[in-house]
């Protein structure tokens, strides 16, 4: 028996190889086929089946293209209702792979179809749990994003506490947890930077697996606390639900060179928005006018979800050399399957062609402070409210990037902002936002708060009024 988990960083998502005498089965597949062919073909293996453990919100599964060319069986669990070929699978049923077997183990809650998978291993016995969204390292999933009719998210959180009662919790205490994803991501609100663990720590440390927890109190504690969901969340699990075409199709649409005056025609006349994925000091030192910027050496596709609210939006983009495939890739992880190309020879080739280019200022920390110290500043911190509320620079304006475009009416034009984050990735995202939108008298500042952590501007923590006496 072999069990790999393959993890995405940038998604903070696991996925799950495992083989036994020649079988393979895939667990939760990104977009992309090609990786997991490679693996079963190297192996020498072939795929008997495609387990989903859910209508993923946060990604765009490949499993039907991967079913397509392979001949596997797309598994899910109850409740799982598409428009391709499906085994629906019941609750306790089994599937033989090799000399192990996987049982199907229904477990509603984050989605009414979300359904955890028990792994026996060859002795028959209860090797690990493939738990999707329902139990992470540290925290379990949101129960509020299948809300419909009169189903509430503490419905769902009613459902999850079951499940991981009577599912879960009631398994020996050395099988191993295999999550679906890690810290950073939105299925939750706060995992543990751990991507798998024995299911006895979990029941230890596990806040939700308390076992003196009411089901009131569990209620309580896993819905107290939710940000709003990205916007691309439900987008995702429509695409999901339907089949999402293959990347090879993306790939040919969309990893293509254009030249200066294509790119310029498909930004200005095709409506194209022109997306900068360099490093946060590239595009502050130089970058084509009104484009934005979102660095793919980051958490390029959270990010682009999180903002770009059409899936449609047709984009062209600027990459370092070599880099287009990986950028259009990572687009359609999470649905921007609307690429048309990339600035052949980059901002080179459009400042040799005599076309404008911007820039933000940006300036360290040390220099910050001594402004601070010296002028009277307009700061705006664009981090999480909990961030903003651990610690932050006295005065400070709290303005989260994920909800910046609805919150802009909140800055003044014709003010000077000093804008940053934690370390200097969102912060120049949304000074490309503002810029866009005609917000110039903006500066970026290097390091974000963790460089100006080390200088000695006054900072202070946010204090509830409830709390004060």
């Amino acid at each position: 028996m072999k069990i790999e988990q393959i993890y995405t960083g940038c998604l903070a998502q696991g996925a799950y190889y495992i083989e036994s005498e020649g079988e393979a089965a895939i667990i939760d597949p990104l977009r992309e086929s090609q990786p997991y062919i490679e693996r079963v073909t190297k192996n020498g293996s072939a795929v008997k089946y495609i387990f989903e453990t859910h209508f993923h919100a946060d990604f765009v599964s490949g499993h039907v293209d991967l079913a397509a060319k392979t001949g596997a069986q797309i598994v899910y669990g109850p409740n799982a209702k598409t428009e391709y070929d499906i085994h629906e699978a019941e609750d306790g049923e089994i599937f033989e792979l090799g000399k192990v077997k996987i049982k199907v183990l229904h477990t509603p809650g984050h989605t009414m179809e979300s359904t955890t998978y028990l792994l026996f291993d060859e002795a028959g016995k209860e090797h690990a749990i493939f738990s999707g969204d329902t139990l992470f390292i540290g925290d379990v999933g949101r129960p509020d994003l299948a809300q419909k009719g009169s189903l509430t998210q503490d419905d769902l959180a009613g459902y999850l506490y079951e499940s991981l009662r009577t599912k879960i919790m009631t398994l020996p205490d050395d099988v191993i947890v295999y999550p679906a994803h890690g810290a950073g991501s939105a299925c939750g609100k706060n995992m543990s930077k751990e991507t798998t663990d024995l299911l006895g720590n979990q029941k230890n440390t596990n806040y939700a697996l308390r076992a003196d927890m009411s089901k009131e109190e569990f209620i309580k504690e896993v819905t107290d606390g939710l940000l709003p969901p990205p916007q691309y969340f439900a987008q995702n699990v429509a695409m999901n639900k339907s089949g999402a075409k293959g990347l090879d199709v993306i790939l040919e649409k969309g990893n293509v060179a254009l030249d200066v005056e294509t790119f310029e025609a498909m930004a200005n006349h095709e409506g194209a928005l022109v997306l900068d994925t360099r490093s946060p000091q590239e595009f502050a030192k130089q970058h084509i006018p009104n484009s934005i910027f979102i660095g793919i050496d980051g958490s390029f596709a959270p990010w682009v979800g999180a903002l770009i609210t059409d899936l449609q939006q047709p984009i062209v983009f600027i990459a370092d050399e070599g880099r287009g495939e990986e950028v259009v890739t990572r687009l359609s992880r999470v649905g921007y399957d609307n690429t048309l190309g990339y600035l052949d020879g980059g901002l080179e080739a459009w400042k040799d062609a005599g076309k404008e280019i911007d820039q933000v200022t940006s300036i360290p920390a040390n220099e910050f402070a001594q402004a601070y110290h010296s002028d009277e500043l307009n700061v705006v911190d664009v981090r999480k409210p909990s961030e903003w509320e651990a610690e932050h620079v006295e005065n400070a304006k709290n303005l989260p990037l994920d909800f910046i475009s609805e919150n802009m009416e909140q800055l003044d034009s014709d003010v000077q902002y000093h804008i940053h984050c934690a370390g200097g990735y969102r912060s120049m995202i949304a000074a490309s936002i503002l810029k866009a939108r005609g917000f110039h008298n903006l500066v970026d500042i290097q390091g974000g708060f963790k460089a100006i952590a080390e200088t000695d501007i006054p900072k202070t923590e946010y204090v509830c009024p409830s709390t004060l006496k």
